[in-house]
Order: structure tokens, then sequence, then C-alpha cells
């Protein structure tokens, strides 16, 4: 119950006005569709209608089954499922499951096969279980359909010939060359048109072909040959429709129990996992997508599971093919602009339209035009990119040996193949574990690269005993894991090494890997980046009395934070100086209490820190840095704020970003009475001396520089802070309080409007500074040349993410910098 209605026993007589803001209600809401849903959907219908006749053709199974099972994957799976814009249908990846189903059990079986596996699905949505699916490697997967890729292709080769596919790969590659001895040409001419088309005709070059190239290559490649074979009349085989009154149904499966569950766990496994991977392909394609005026969820995996189950017993009752989302029709649903999953249910009613409507139409294709696209799709899934990955992330083996086991032996086999493999190769990498000694200047460097495990446990004891006695040692854990009895030999060794008067340094790759216990000051285990203030290594004190002053309690005083510097150019302002809110909170604090050791020894371990475990891993870096010089790409122009870590939001390292850090990120117009020259040389530095290539302008959100501009006397600069300060009314003068005053666009973000005068004004002055910097002569002269860019970045602090000034943009539209495929 709401809480604005009165819990009362004549509620029910209460008269109910809607809010005085609103209008007031209407009729019942009406059914509407968008009318990108619209164009999307007819987009998708003309690739879903030739390729689902192509399947059907490549399984064995009725044509009609191809369009059963289009119409219901669109409208069942499309209304229940739970990925909105993934298009469901008869997908190429089953079509070798389907054919050994249809020939050893028949196809009305198949049809029940299909029905049992949709009822499993639904059983695995109802436990909740999607994610599990995605725990299959890669590889695996990518391997799976490589191998029904080249299973499809050679078996549709023979159509493609003229002739008739044998029932496996062996066969069919033994039949080829008899096959190639007794050609058919007009079917091999029907072929080789329909694959001209479907290769050029994304390629028409100018203005019409940007035009034309909306259309489908699929249904254009079948239609022309359709339309060259009808004007020719060349005879050959063409798609035959029976009645719809002589429809095969489902019926009771016959057959060895045993080897039904088998089929239907099979289904069941290629219908999910490929659905699911699809789903969470769909949901990459539509964040990378520009900005809609609708906004599309993300995908409920188990509802999708839900949705795919429910389809596949529809469409086996209905004498359809196994259902599952698929690649190809999900991609230019996205790419068509399709907002909601009316597009993918409006499809499905096409089809439905289609199948009804247009059977003369449908039975003029030639079977080898349908052929040579299914032929087509088959070598589309050997994906090149796929194997480039795999072969990146040291999983060929596994993808090479599914690939293998689908082509030769059947999809279930190659799967089992493939899992086995992955799991020795996972194994194999968890024990193969490289132990090496090196002498470096007299202190000896043990690297143990890979997991730590017992079974390396012998190697890693031989190693640690070539050590001398008394010598200085360097036990460097290049590896995620360690187990209990690594554990205990590197700690009995230390703590006898160390009694014989030797040294020993035990450091990770991973921060704060260490194996004696913590001590008071050594014994730090935080991650690297987080705050003095928040470290739990901390030793808490007594807390203060009430009433105390925390700063006066840490040692500093009262009134003045401790580390405060007030000066322009200083790494950190304080709220003294008349720049609020640069410091998050009083750095005395600490993250579990005040402490006893003062302020240096936040800093003292923190350098202790980095000797520990930075450093080890650093120094051959930046004694080349030492040697070659600092060759920057970049001049980053930020503020001093404390929060704002360059090297952090920009992932940059040593030798890469030359900073220069100011109260507000001002540039100052060169030649003013109040300019500040140490910008300026850095700016003349950077460009003629290192030659940077780019020239960064970075703003943040709740900058104290500029809640101070907005309240700023501009006549009563007295102090160092209120002089600079002045740097900025030009920033100031861009956002009049009334923003639309003068009709101009301002700097804005991208999707949202600014939350508040302070951040508009911070989008403003990075715009403004950028103006500034072409004023100085270095800057124009390189700009003039083509050697220099400018850009404008903002961060937000709060939600950790940065944006980017678009380029010939009105006003200024900062962007998002969204997240990319990193191993693409």
């Amino acid at each position: 119950m709401s809480a604005c209605v009165p819990a009362r026993a004549d509620s029910a007589r209460t008269k109910h006005v809607h809010p005085p803001h609103s209008p007031p209600p209407g009729g019942p809401r009406r059914f509407r569709v968008a009318g990108a849903d619209v164009s999307a959907a007819i987009a998708v219908f003309l690739i879903a209608l030739p390729l689902s006749l192509g399947i059907a053709l490549a399984t064995g199974a009725p044509l009609q089954a191809g369009l059963v099972a289009a119409a219901v994957g669109g409208i069942v799976a499309g209304r229940i499922g739970g990925c909105p814009l993934q298009v469901s249908g008869p997908a190429a990846g089953l079509t070798v499951v389907t054919a050994d189903l249809i020939q050893q059990y028949g196809w009305r079986t198949t049809c029940a096969i299909t029905v049992f596996a949709g009822i499993a699905q639904l059983g695995l949505g109802c436990l909740r279980v999607a994610r599990t699916a995605l725990a299959v490697s890669p590889a695996i997967v990518h391997g799976m359909l490589a191998g029904i890729g080249v299973t499809i292709a050679v078996a549709q080769l023979h159509i493609v010939l003229g002739g008739t596919p044998q029932s496996s790969v062996p066969d069919n590659l033994i039949a080829l060359p008899a096959q190639l001895a007794n050609l058919h040409p007009a079917d091999v001419a029907v072929s080789v048109l329909t694959l001209t088309l479907l290769l050029l005709w994304p390629r028409l070059p100018g203005r019409a072909g940007d035009l034309l190239g909306k259309l489908p290559a699929a249904l254009i490649a079948v239609g022309g040959a359709t339309a060259v074979a009808a004007l020719t009349g060349l005879r050959l085989p063409k798609v035959d429709l029976p009645s719809w009154s002589s429809h095969a149904l489902a019926s009771l499966p016959e057959g060895p129990v045993l080897g039904l569950v088998a089929a239907v766990l099979t289904t069941t496994l290629v219908c999910s996992v490929q659905s699911l991977l699809g789903a969470v392909a769909v949901d990459k394609l539509v964040a990378a997508r520009p900005a809609l005026t609708g906004r599309v969820k993300r995908s409920d995996l188990d509802r999708e599971l839900l949705g795919q189950g429910a389809a596949n017993i529809v469409s086996g009752s209905l004498g359809g093919l196994p259902i599952a989302g698929v690649a190809v029709r999900s991609s230019a649903n996205v790419a068509a602009g399709a907002v909601s999953r009316n597009s993918t249910m409006l499809h499905g009613v096409l089809v439905v339209i289609a199948a009804l409507l247009l059977v003369p139409a449908l039975e003029l294709i030639p079977l080898a035009s349908l052929a040579a696209l299914v032929m087509s799709v088959g070598l589309k899934m050997v994906s090149l990119n796929h194997i480039r990955t795999v072969t990146r992330h040291r999983e060929v083996l596994v993808y090479a040996v599914t690939t293998c086991g689908v082509v030769f032996l059947g999809v279930l086999e190659g799967v089992a193949l493939g899992i086995a493999v992955a799991v020795g190769v996972a194994l194999h990498r968890l024990t193969r574990t490289r132990i090496t000694h090196d002498d470096v200047e007299g202190v000896h460097h043990v690297h143990v690269r890979g997991q730590l495990t017992f079974l390396a446990v012998p190697r890693l004891s031989r190693v640690l005993h070539q050590v001398p006695q008394g010598a200085d040692a360097v036990v460097e854990l290049d590896g995620s894991f360690m187990d209990h009895a690594a554990y205990e030999t590197l700690q009995d060794w230390q703590k006898t090494h160390t009694a014989q008067g030797g040294a020993v340094d035990i450091t990770g790759r991973r921060p704060g890997t260490r194996i004696s216990e913590p001590a008071e000051v050594d014994g730090c285990r935080c991650r690297p980046w987080t705050p003095w203030r928040n470290h739990q290594c901390e030793r808490p004190s007594k807390a203060p009395a009430p009433g105390t002053d925390l700063r006066a309690a840490a040692g500093a005083p009262t009134g003045e934070s401790p580390g405060t510097t007030t000066g322009p150019n200083a790494s950190g302002t304080s709220g003294e100086s008349g720049v609020p809110g640069t410091h998050g909170a009083p750095a005395a604090t600490g993250g579990t209490g005040t402490t006893d050791q003062p302020r240096g020894h936040e800093l003292a371990r923190g350098i202790n820190a980095f000797h520990r475990n930075t450093a080890p891993l650093m120094r051959r870096e930046l004694a080349r840095l030492a040697r070659e010089g600092q060759q920057p790409s970049q001049l980053f122009l930020t503020c001093a704020d404390s929060r704002v870590v360059t090297s952090m939001i920009t992932s940059s390292g040593p030798g890469d970003l030359f900073v220069v850090r100011n109260v507000g990120n001002f540039v100052p117009l060169p030649g003013e009475e109040s300019g500040d020259d140490s910008v300026a040389a850095a700016i003349e530095y950077a460009v003629d001396v290192l030659k940077v290539r780019s020239i960064t302008v970075c703003g943040h959100s709740g900058c104290g520089a500029m809640q101070a501009l907005l309240g700023a006397d501009p006549a009563g600069a007295r102090t160092p802070l209120q002089r600079w300060l002045r740097h900025g009314l030009p920033s100031l003068d861009r956002v009049p309080a009334d923003a639309a005053e003068d009709g101009r666009e301002r700097p804005r973000l991208a999707g949202r409007a600014p939350a508040d005068a302070a951040e508009r004004l911070c989008l403003a002055n990075v715009v403004q500074q950028l103006e500034h910097l072409r004023a100085h002569e270095s800057v124009a002269r390189a700009l003039g040349a083509g050697d220099l860019e400018l850009q404008g970045m903002y961060f937000h602090v709060g939600e950790a993410q940065s944006y980017l000034l678009a380029e010939d943009t009105e006003g200024g539209v900062f962007e998002l910098v969204r997240e990319t495929n990193l191993t693409a």
C-alpha cells in the first residue's frame, strides 16, 4: 500500500485525485511500435527468410520447418526472452546436430527431441544456472562453431556442384572428386552468381552503393539468382513447399532411451550456450551503439533461457527446427536501430505472412542458390579473428582439438574432447613453474614464474639452497597462487637464511606479497593507489575525547590541515586558502582512527612499499629512461587537487606524460601583467624541446577553484591565491547566470546536463584554457605545422569516469570514454 493512501476503513471511498502537476489519467494504454523497430524488423525479416530455408535444406528437414522455427523464434522467444534485441530462429550452429538427429531418428522424433530440449531449458532457467554456461572456455565455443561451419560448407558444396551430400565429412571428402568430375553447369552457374552477389553487394561504391547497401546481401543474392534462373529458363531443382495440411508434426520419440537422452542433452547444450553467448554479444553491441532515445535493458540470462526453452517447445510441437539465438540476425537488428523487443516479434509476424502468402514466389528459388548461401555462412563461422585471439591466449590447441572433434566425430564428442584438453592445459599451467637463480652484483635473485604449488617445492628448495649463507637474496614471485607447502618452504628458508646473517627480500607481482608476518612498519599489505587515510595497516590509538579537535590530536595546529600548501602550483590546497573541497577529509583522521605516528611516517611507509614491491619490477624500465632521457608524447595540464592522480586515470607509466599542475588547471594568457611564467615555460619546453604531439587540459568534478571563482570578487584580489584565480574570469564569462541569454550553446556532458553551476563552470574552463593555449606562440606554430593536437578532458571523481571533448561540436560536448574490447 502506498504511504500516501490513508489506512482507514473508509479508504475505499476516498476519491483519488491525480497530482496537481501531472496530466489527468487518460484511457487504457495503446500498443505502439516505434518506427525504428518497424524498419529493423523488415531488415531482419529480409535476412531471415532465405537463411531459414537454407538451414532447413542443409539439415534435410522439410523446408517449411525453417519458416516455422523463424516465426516461433521471433514471436515466442522475442516476447519471453531476457535479451530484448536478440533474434532467435534456426541457427547454423544447430545444423549438424539436427541433421544427425533426422538421419538417425527421423523427422517426427527430431521434433519431439526439440520439445524435450525446450523443457530441459525451462528447468535450467528455473534453476538460475544460465551464468554457468558462460564458464565454458571461449576456445571451445569458437572451435565448436568452426567445426560446424566446416561440416556445413563441405556438405553444401555437393549441392552447389549439383549433387547430393553424404552423411559425414569424411564421406563427403571421399565423394568430392567424383562429384567434381560430374558437374552440373546450371547449378554451378547459379551458385557462383549467388556467391558473387554476396561478396560484391556490400562493396558497391559511391552514394548509390550507400543506398543500395542497406538491402541485405543475402536477399539480393538469392533474389538475383532466382530472377536469372527464371528468365533464362534454367532447369534445376528448386524449393518445394508442400501444403501446410500435410505438414509433419512431432510424435512420440522412438529409439533407444540412452540415445534419446544424449540427443536431448546435446540439443540443449548447443542451443543454450549459443543463445547465452549471443545475448552477451548483443549487450556489447548495444553498449557500443550511439545514445538512443529509448534505453535498452541489459540481458537477463536466466529469463533468456526460459524464452529459448518455451520457443523450442512450441517450435518442436509445430514441426519446426530447434531454435537458438542467431548472431547474424541479432547484429542486423542492433545495427538497424531497434529499441525494443517489438522488432524481434514483428519480424516473426512477417515470416508468418510470407509463409502463408508468398509460397509461389518462394518455390522459384533454386536449391543451389540456397546451398551457396548456407555454405558462405558456414565458412564465416571459421573466424580468423577468433583464431588470432585463441592463439594470443595460448589456447589454440583447445580450439584445434574441438574443431577436429566436431568435424570427424560429432558435436557432443568434439565439445567433450575440447573440455578435456582445456582442463589438461589448465592443469599444465598450474603445475608448470619456472624457477631461476641469478647472481647480479653480489645479490642473488631467485625468480619464480608460474603458480607455486607443492609439485614445485622440490625444485624451489633445491634452488634456494644454492644461495650462499650470509648473502643478500631477492625472491621474486611472478604468479597469483601459492599453496601452504610452498609457503612453509619459503618461510622456513627465510628464517634460516636470516639467522645465518643473510638478508632476504621477497617481492611479488601482486602488490603487498610478503611471506613474513606483518611488522609494525614493514607489513603493509594495502593495494596501490589506496589513500594513506584508508590504509588498514595503521595501529589505531585511543579515540580522542569528545569535543577534541581531530587535527590538533594528530599534532597539527588548530585550524590548519597537516601537509597543507597554499601556493597556486602546489600539489594540494586547503580549505583555509579559499578553495574549499580540494581535500576530501582532513588527512590526519586516518582510515581506522588517529595514529601516534607523525605525518612523515605515512610518506616513509609509502616509500618503503615502493622499494619493496614496485621498484624491483620497474628498475630496468627506469634505468632505460635514465639512460635515454625523457621522451613524453603528451603534455598533461591538470588541477593540483590531490584526488586527481594522473598516471592512474590515464593508465600511463614513467616517461609517458609531461605533467603541469596548478590550482584550477589554468593556462594564463602570455604577456599579461599577472601572468605565470612557470606555466608558459613548461608549455614552451614541452612543445619546442620535448616535441610532444598532444596537449590535454583536464578539469575535474568538485573543483575548489571553480567554487571559489563563482564567489570571487575581481576587484578584491589581495592574496596570491585571489590574484591567481583572476585567470579564470574569462571562463566565468562563458557561463553567465542565464545560460541562454545570448543563445549560444554551452559546454556540456553528453547524455546529461551539468549537475550544478560549479560543474558547468568546470567544463567551460577546460574549453577556455584550450583557447588560451592557442595564444602561446610555440603552440600556435606547432598547430599550424600539423605537429600538435589539443584535447580537453573532464574527470568525474565520484563516478571514476573520464570524458573527452568531442571535435566539431557546437559549444563543446564532453563524451564518456567507453570500455573497449582489448582482446579484439
